[in-house]
């Protein structure tokens, strides 16, 4: 054999071996793909999706799938490039930068615990809009959402209290709370009128110099006491782009009828507790999943129907929704083919 040709063997299997390594290297990138498909009116594990206790509830039929998108990759667990280009040349894939999912500035158990949170407070959301669809009447609390450490509310105010007044006066917003604390000096004490677990009590807490003024160190937010129970159950799912699918569910299993007639509908959307509708990410991996679980229409927040059209499935029908109501009248139109929906347009 030649010098050349020795040399060019070498060279060659050299590339292969570089280019097989270098396939297998790691990349900052995460994959997103089709998740799971969860009927809202059926089962997860054996355990109902949802569960209403001290309300009448109706036989339903048909479904109202929320959709997920699975993720691979990520801080710890990153993707090889040849899983990369896969994802890249498969249109039901995205391949986004890692940072997309991932901040840099955060860990990946706080990613999910912000998740886990956000899907906590869709639930609540869903069950607000439901019962606001239907006129029944909710209590909205102010409560305690977290304390700073070393703050003077740390250990005196405890998660989930309801802040009923404050130095005697009582309170409705989160900024009646922040105004009668502002009314203090700093190093003065402010007194709480709080629930907790249902019990009343007077807290005493004291201030330190804030930004803007006295502040005690508390995070606040709305909660809300529902006249009845509504327990919501989807296993590992996480984040709030569920909301909208929670609420028809909860709608339709305290509300005579099925809602669907039968039809096999999927969506997805954010929800607030007046019903608004909110855009999602992973618009294009969820309508595959819809369309794989035998979705025929899939719900589509009206802001994400530019990128929705472009990458529908064949068989799904698109219907853009702004609110619940409207999500509530396009389907009951379907149901009884009394008239037209509002379609995301193609541009």
């Amino acid at each position: 054999m030649s010098r050349r040709r020795l040399t060019l063997m070498v060279a060659g299997v050299l590339t292969l071996v570089l280019g097989g390594a270098g396939a297998l290297l790691p990349v900052p990138y995460v994959a997103l793909s089709p998740g799971p498909t969860e009927n809202t009116l059926g089962d997860v594990k054996g355990k109902p999706v949802i569960t209403v206790s001290g309300h009448q509830t109706y036989p339903t039929s048909g479904k109202l799938s929320l959709v997920t998108v699975a993720y691979q990759g990520g801080p710890g667990a990153r993707i090889d490039l040849l899983t990369a280009l896969r994802g890249w040349m498969d249109p039901t894939v995205a391949v986004v930068p890692e940072e997309t999912i991932f901040p840099k500035a955060v860990s990946v158990k706080e990613v999910e615990q912000q998740n886990t949170q956000e899907m906590s407070s869709s639930q609540q959301d869903a069950t607000a809009a439901a019962l606001n669809e239907l006129k029944i009447p909710i209590k909205v609390i102010v409560a305690v959402a977290s304390t700073q450490k070393g703050k003077p509310a740390d250990g005196k105010l405890l998660r989930n209290d309801e802040i009923t007044a404050v130095d005697g006066a009582p309170v409705r917003t989160v900024d009646d709370v922040s105004a009668g604390v502002h009314k203090h000096k700093v190093g003065e004490e402010v007194q709480f009128g709080v629930v907790r677990e249902g019990k009343p009590m007077t807290v005493k807490v004291g201030t330190v110099a804030g930004p803007s003024g006295p502040i005690v160190g508390v995070m606040m937010g709305l909660q809300f006491k529902f006249p009845f129970t509504v327990n919501v159950n989807v296993g590992d799912v996480g984040g709030p782009s569920a909301g909208l699918m929670f609420s028809l569910g909860i709608y339709d299993k305290i509300t005579p009828g099925a809602l669907t007639g039968g039809k096999s509908i999927a969506g997805t959307g954010t929800i607030t507790p007046e019903g608004k509708v909110g855009p999602i990410g992973g618009i294009q991996q969820k309508m595959v999943g819809a369309r794989d679980a035998g979705a025929t229409v899939f719900l589509t927040p009206a802001e994400n129907c530019d990128d929705a059209v472009q990458a529908v499935p064949k068989g799904l029908r698109l219907v853009k929704v702004s609110t619940m109501h409207e999500a509530v009248q396009a389907i009951d139109t379907l149901r009884t083919g009394s008239g037209q929906v509002a379609s995301c347009p193609v541009r």
